[in-house]
């Protein structure tokens, strides 16, 4: 054997560093690489939808959508879990198209004088009285239809921008401890769609590289059974992982701080529940503030103790920064002002559909709506991902 030359061995070593990732320092490397808080982006995106509950106006769902869609291109990661932004908005055009065939086949209770068609009507015995199939398919009921689906749609949408912009690995290791192992439910829960996508996607090109064919019923047996043995895979994997780092382990605390804690959180999600019943009713109007604060902080002094059980450290957590304050405060002024338009004026923002008119634009409402548009400038740019190198 030839006897090995000491520059081989060190140009052997040099190839095997992995070269330094640009813009890293030396020794300490920011948590995310300078990317948003994940709450920040689920604060953002609920918010959003909890102003598309306040309005059945079409323009402003619209408006809504279109929002969140360009802070998603602008600002979405390139990773597998982020292209989960198109399953949802083809979710949401389901909705839309099946509660407008309920509408038709089933009837609408909302009146009108505007006949579009007229189905055959199938007669239906006494007991089944409120219930139609077929009959007379109007513009006034069809509107309406359109109308509340694309509330629905709009908050799926919403959503869906929440999953596509915040890493679903960061934000748990952001929960509190005391939901640790539910967030490792809902984190895995809110990731395998993603993946499934991607395991799709790539089954089905290397079906059309192989000249078999990738759609149709057949297509989708032959593409499901690779997928249900790459998930069976990936759960095999993520168990030995999650045994691995200690999952489940908990430490003794008193039997006092137990019940303590239970009831903390119990009193505190009751007092969330009557004090958004209060907020949302006229007659509660007085209490509701008050109750919902006091529910929030035993929540919140519940979550407290119990993460006293979980015996867990955080490697560089993320930090809270102005920027996840200033996507957070876009997302609640958003909302706020979507409640204040419904209460001042609530014709603008639930246009009529008996008589059937057309929609307006508030500008007022319009405008607070574009405050969500404020993520796509003060947050950072995802990076571009390094072209691969051809062997040589």
């Amino acid at each position: 054997m030839r006897p090995t030359d000491p520059a081989d061995i060190r140009a052997a070593g040099a190839s095997r560093i992995a070269p330094r990732e640009p813009g890293r320092a030396r020794g300490r490397a920011a948590p995310g690489g300078g990317a948003l808080h994940p709450g920040a982006w689920w604060l953002w995106a609920l918010a959003l939808g909890t102003a598309a509950t306040r309005t059945t106006n079409p323009l402003l769902l619209a408006l809504l959508v279109a929002v969140s869609a360009y802070v998603v291109v602008t600002r979405r990661p390139h990773a597998p879990w982020s292209r989960s932004y198109g399953a949802f908005v083809k979710l949401a055009l389901a909705v839309l198209v099946i509660r407008l065939l309920f509408t038709t086949f089933l009837g609408s209770p909302i009146p009108g004088t505007h006949t579009l068609l007229t189905l055959p009507e199938v007669p239906l015995p006494d007991w089944a009285q409120g219930i139609r199939l077929g009959g007379r398919v109007t513009a006034e009921g069809l509107t309406f239809a359109l109308y509340d689906a694309m509330k629905l749609a709009t908050l799926l949408i919403c959503v869906g921008a929440a999953n596509a912009l915040a890493n679903p690995s960061r934000l748990l290791k952001s929960l509190p401890g005391a939901l640790y192992e539910m967030g490792v439910a809902v984190v895995v829960a809110l990731t395998f769609a993603p993946n499934l996508i991607a395991d799709v996607q790539r089954l089905r090109a290397a079906r059309r590289l192989r000249g078999r064919p990738d759609r149709g019923v057949r297509g989708l047996l032959q593409v499901g059974l690779p997928v249900l043995e790459g998930a069976l895979e990936r759960s095999v994997a993520l168990a030995a992982a999650m045994d691995a780092r200690g999952y489940g382990r908990t430490a003794q605390v008193p039997a006092a701080v137990r019940r303590t804690t239970a009831a903390l959180t119990l009193a505190g999600l009751l007092g969330v529940c009557a004090g958004t019943y209060g907020l949302l009713t006229a007659a509660g109007g007085t209490y509701g503030v008050p109750v919902l604060l006091i529910g929030v902080a035993a929540a919140l002094a519940g979550l407290w103790l119990g993460g006293r059980r979980t015996v867990r450290t955080r490697y560089r957590p993320d930090r809270w920064d102005a920027r996840a304050w200033l996507v957070t405060a876009s997302g609640a002024a958003v909302a706020a002002l979507m409640f204040l338009a419904a209460a001042r004026d609530p014709a603008a923002l639930h246009p009529g559909v008996v008589p059937l008119e057309a929609p307006n634009l508030p500008l007022g409402p319009a405008a607070a709506v574009l405050i969500g548009l404020l993520p796509a400038f003060v947050t950072p740019a995802p990076d571009h991902p390094a072209p691969a190198k051809e062997p040589s």
